[in-house]
């Protein structure tokens, strides 16, 4: 240990706490000549995919965020989110946060997206950078357009798997949409981000974009149904500049307002979706 401290060039007595805490834990073990390594969970939990525990080093997102909610008094004062620094390291993080925790209900989620549409849908996924749900849409049969900023697009593209019948687009939704028409417009986890301005624009643009019978669904929180989203709320105040969770009735009259029947709203895989359908001609 006394070695590993000054190659490290940390305090001993720090480092070995932690490594302790660490080894009472389960995260490290001790060899027999005393080398410190990890242990075969944390192995699998940070770089064995297939594992059924494996989650990368997408916690780092939840590391990162805490560095905008400790800054939660200023950002009361002024109503302006909190200043952020190596935004390029978060955006990787987010990523595989995103990834990961889309995976636990995607294939139930396209599913659902997906009942009663034709054949051969064609899937605009808004914000689909992560491709967990793409990918889980094509499995079904879709062609996907996934739409997401070039940072994202650049940073996934190596990922793509070039069987899938999935095309990656740059570009930011807040100013339009891929030409369409698209049998379903799926918005992931994008709502949030923005205010009324920005989510009745979308709505606008999808419904340009989708064919008339044709379905959008939105996956986000409600506002309304439990503290989660209240707390979520929270999240968006110290993180982006309008973003927040709203009530299925503010969804409602955006959504009617944009051109769609509204069905009320449903819970699959865990996750709260809001359905609204482009009226046939």
């Amino acid at each position: 240990m006394q070695g590993l401290s000054e190659k490290l060039d940390t305090d001993y007595r720090a480092l070995w706490t932690v490594t302790e805490a660490l080894e009472a834990l389960g995260y490290v073990t001790y060899s027999d000549n005393n080398q410190i390594k990890l242990s075969d969970e944390a192995e699998n939990i940070f770089y064995n995919p297939a594992h059924r525990d494996y989650t990368g080093f997408s916690f780092m997102h939840g590391y990162n965020l805490i560095t905008s909610w400790i800054q939660l008094p200023d950002v009361i004062k002024t109503g302006k989110p909190a200043p952020r620094k190596d935004k390029g390291n978060h955006s990787k993080d987010f990523i595989r946060a995103m990834s990961h925790h889309a995976q636990r209900s995607a294939a139930q989620i396209a599913e659902y997206c997906m009942r009663g549409l034709p054949a051969g849908q064609r899937v605009l996924d808004v914000g689909g950078g992560p491709l967990t749900y793409a990918y889980s849409f094509a499995k079904n049969g879709a062609a996907v357009t996934v739409l997401d900023l070039p940072e994202v697009i650049d940073m996934m593209r190596p990922e793509l798997d070039k069987a899938m019948p999935v095309k990656m687009v740059k570009g930011d939704f807040t100013e339009g949409l891929p030409e369409g028409p698209y049998d379903l417009v799926y918005l992931g986890n994008v709502c949030h981000i923005y205010g009324e301005k920005e989510n009745r624009k979308l709505f606008t643009d999808a419904a340009k974009e989708t064919v008339k019978g044709g379905r959008l669904v939105i996956s986000d929180m409600i506002r309304g149904t439990g503290v989660r989203p209240a707390v979520f709320a929270v999240n968006m105040l110290v993180n982006t500049v309008s973003g927040g969770t709203w009530t299925y009735e503010q969804y409602k009259e955006w959504l009617e307002d944009a051109g769609f029947k509204v069905c009320p709203w449903e819970e699959v895989g865990g996750i709260q979706l809001i359905s609204g359908y482009t009226l046939p001609l």
